[in-house]
């Protein structure tokens, strides 16, 4: 006899899918159909499931209120990018990168500098919260933000995400000891960690809160990420906001145009150089992308 429940993925690996329902977790793989459609489930959705002799079978995807290639998950309520200026060091544009596409969902993200017993990364916490960013300085030796970090996930279904190394399951180890996360060494002579964290998988801390951890990832990485389009990257970022509509041109791209507000105010340091390079890297790798490659 077939069962149908509902539920919700939280762990996807090697393409079995753990649902959590009222009865428990049971382990399911995909229909073939969800694969031809191109909708493979992932770690937060919400899944019809059909279940015979303990064996599971995702049928069906609920709508998504959001969903990522990097990090894979979806309905995500806010998205914490880890960061780091001691072993390994982050740079602004792998920030920006993914900032930008959870911006482009309008998921709110907040920025999570981790280490901070051993560098205070003063220039990233400058940059981000001048940019309007949240931002957590933590040390999952010393502990100091984690309780900060806490109040900040109730209630939430959150994702970790950041370059390798920088610390993201330490800090849930933090938040929930008893999960007893595997955490790696960084490279000294790298100065960058390993993937200690392999697939993406949702942890409960209770009170109706959820972080998935998910695989850290290199500036290489970022070339398999989402593309944004050109049209729509400058609403991407909040700090460019107060600007756009104030330009020459009404269809200004903030590139080269004369009477450009947004590059103005980047000159007299309203908007931080960084940010505003990120912008301009990210514009030219959307302009070489045809909008129907997207689809």
């Amino acid at each position: 006899m077939t069962e149908k429940t509902k539920g919700r993925i939280i762990r996807s690996l090697s393409g079995f899918y753990d649902v959590q329902t009222q009865a428990g977790v049971i382990t399911c793989r995909g229909r073939g159909v969800l694969r031809k459609e191109g909708n493979s489930p992932l770690t937060g959705d919400n899944v019809e499931i059909s279940v015979e002799r303990g064996k599971g079978m995702v049928d069906k995807i609920l709508p998504r209120k959001n969903s990522f290639v990097r990090p894979a998950v979806a309905n995500i309520d806010a998205l914490v990018i880890f960061a780091a200026n001691v072993n390994p060091v982050t740079e602004p544009f792998l920030i920006d990168r993914v900032a930008a596409i959870a911006g482009d969902q309008g998921v709110p993200v907040y920025l999570c500098v981790n280490k901070c017993d051993l560098d205070p990364a003063l220039d990233l916490v400058r940059i981000y919260r001048n940019a309007g960013f949240p931002v957590f300085c933590t040390s999952a030796q010393t502990g100091e933000g984690v309780e900060e970090l806490r109040d900040l996930l109730k209630g939430k279904l959150t994702a970790f995400t950041g370059n390798s190394g920088v610390g993201k399951s330490s800090i849930l180890n933090r938040l929930c000891p008893e999960l007893d996360l595997p955490t790696g060494e960084v490279s000294e002579k790298l100065g960058r960690g390993r993937h200690t964290t392999r697939h993406v998988q949702l942890y409960s801390l209770g009170e109706e809160t959820y972080v998935a951890d998910t695989p850290g990832f290199s500036s290489f990485d970022t070339d398999q990420m989402e593309i944004i389009l050109k049209e729509n990257l400058q609403y991407a970022f909040p700090d460019l906001a107060p600007y756009i509509g104030s330009c020459q041109f009404r269809d200004c791209t903030h590139r080269k145009e004369p009477g450009c507000a947004v590059r103005l105010a980047c000159e007299e340091g309203k908007i931080e150089k960084t940010r505003y390079e990120s912008y301009l890297r990210l514009y030219e790798k959307a302009s070489q992308v045809k909008t129907w490659e997207l689809k």
